[in-house]
């Protein structure tokens, strides 16, 4: 149980650090790309992400992230296992550009395909 209390305390001070990268970047003039499947992304989108694995790594625990593609040999590792980090490092992207601060952060742990624990940060 103290595991898992870890995670959440560990998810939490994720969400608070991409959050503050995000929020650093909402002040600014910043670029928004186009991603394969034409939905827009920033530089938050992929900072957050960044920010939110680093912090998470450690645990092990397979991370799938909006942001982040993933090897082949990666895939079929979270295919395999029961417990996984699933992650939207900035849920909201058109209204994020939009600036009208309806975006959030998501973390969820998810073990034997149930979600066990989660984080939204807004």
């Amino acid at each position: 149980m103290s595991e898992m209390k870890n995670i959440l305390v560990d998810c939490i001070r994720a969400a608070i650090e991409a959050g503050k990268l995000i929020n650093e970047i909402y002040q600014t003039s910043f670029e928004v790309s186009t991603k394969p499947d034409n939905t827009p992304v920033t530089v938050a989108d992929q900072l957050s992400s960044k920010k939110i694995i680093s912090l998470l790594k450690d645990y092990q625990i397979p991370i799938v992230s909006e942001e982040e593609i993933l090897p082949l040999q990666a895939q079929e590792g979270i295919s395999k296992t029961n417990t996984f980090f699933i992650i939207d490092p900035l849920d909201g992207t058109r209204e994020f550009i939009k600036k009208n601060g309806e975006f959030t952060i998501n973390i969820a742990l998810i073990e034997n395909k149930e979600p066990v624990m989660g984080i939204v940060y807004a």
